[in-house]
């Protein structure tokens, strides 16, 4: 801060207009979310006396949402296991819709035009959660080395499938044998035959006090932790892996959001569904959930839409709310860039003008 703070004064010049004042604008810092308020003292403290101005989280994010869907191309996408990232072009008209902004918990936005919203829904099961979860049942201590055990772990090892109740498809309602019936639906059957077989064979005894779960009970040293291997030290009653839990505990999460905001755009006839927040993070399964989540339950009539940038929808808006006059709008670009044509192209006779009349020096200074 203290560097930008002296590039600002470089470039905007330094000292006051000889009237008390200051000759130069306020270098200031946008902020937004709870933390912008919560923290707001020890942010200003920190900053050293730079103006920290605070702004409504909602409305920073349908800004900068709305900033990313009309104007910056490659940025919105679909996803699916086919075709993993499909963009979508920039377009005017992109209202009415629902943000489903995914952080600690969801909310449920919807958008009629531009800073007109209404927070119509929420849950408190998101990202929150599954840190929360995680970080009891496995090895892992930050939310990119869980989604990494996710990305690594088999689901149907701890959740119950369709096809183990039914033992194939249950096409009369469209469900495939590979579709959830039961989050962590297996853990108990395998946990307690796991234990009986232990029993069986010496290993455990049911007069014998169990310690609990490694995972809630041990803590896992930083310096122990290695990065290839996950799993927490192996205990005969947990016939899974941490990887298992962490996609199994992903797929419980993403399509209870998945399955809320289909019910949401229902309620509200939204057919353009955007998912953003810290939560997604450009995640395989995170994203191909959602995205089946929205299919299957509307029967292909709406589409879920991401953003590369999911997590920056709030302090762009925050930016954008101080930006100059066509900042970086669509159009700007090619505006300054005819604008420099015309200017070279009107040089260019100046200089076949003085040419003509054979000046030398008149040729320099227009070349300068």
């Amino acid at each position: 801060m203290r560097n930008l703070q002296r590039k600002h004064e470089r470039l905007n010049g330094g000292g006051s207009d000889g009237k008390g004042g200051k000759s130069q604008p306020e270098l200031c810092v946008m902020a937004t979310g709870g933390g912008a308020y919560k923290f707001y003292d020890k942010i200003r403290d920190a900053l050293g006396g730079v103006d920290v101005l605070r702004e409504d989280e909602m409305e920073c994010l349908i800004i900068g949402l709305d900033f990313f869907i009309t104007e910056i191309p490659r940025e919105v996408f679909t996803y699916s296991e086919d075709n993993p990232m499909h963009f979508v072009e920039p377009s005017d008209n992109v209202y009415p819709y629902l943000l489903v902004n995914i952080g600690s918990g969801v909310s449920f936005l919807k958008v009629s035009g531009p800073r007109e919203y209404q927070r119509v829904g929420g849950t408190s099961l998101g990202g929150g959660t599954l840190w929360g979860l995680l970080s009891l049942l496995t090895g892992a201590r930050t939310f990119d080395e869980m989604l990494e055990l996710a990305s690594e772990g088999d689901n149907s090892k701890v959740d119950m499938l369709v096809g183990d109740i039914y033992g194939t498809d249950y096409g009369k309602i469209g469900l495939k044998s590979t579709t959830i019936a039961s989050s962590f639906g297996k853990v108990f059957r395998k946990k307690r035959q796991a234990e009986n077989e232990a029993e069986d064979s010496g290993g455990l005894h049911k007069d014998h006090h169990q310690p609990e779960s490694p995972g809630i009970s041990t803590p896992v040293n930083e310096e122990d932790f290695d990065p290839e291997q996950h799993d927490l030290p192996h205990d005969p009653s947990r016939p899974f892996s941490s990887a298992d839990i962490s996609r199994s505990l992903l797929y419980a999460i993403s399509n209870n959001i998945g399955q809320i905001a289909y019910l949401q755009s229902q309620i509200h006839e939204l057919s353009h569904i955007y998912f953003g927040g810290s939560f997604i993070r450009g995640h395989p399964q995170t994203m191909n959930t959602l995205s089946y989540a929205i299919k299957f339950w509307s029967k292909g009539a709406k589409q879920a839409y991401f953003l590369r940038h999911e997590g920056y929808l709030g302090a762009v808006g925050a930016f954008l709310k101080r930006q100059p006059q066509n900042w970086g709008r669509r159009g700007s670009f090619e505006e300054a860039a005819l604008e420099n044509r015309m200017r070279a192209r009107t040089r260019s006779i100046a200089v076949a003008e003085i040419l003509e009349g054979g000046n030398e020096k008149e040729y320099e200074t227009a070349v300068v």
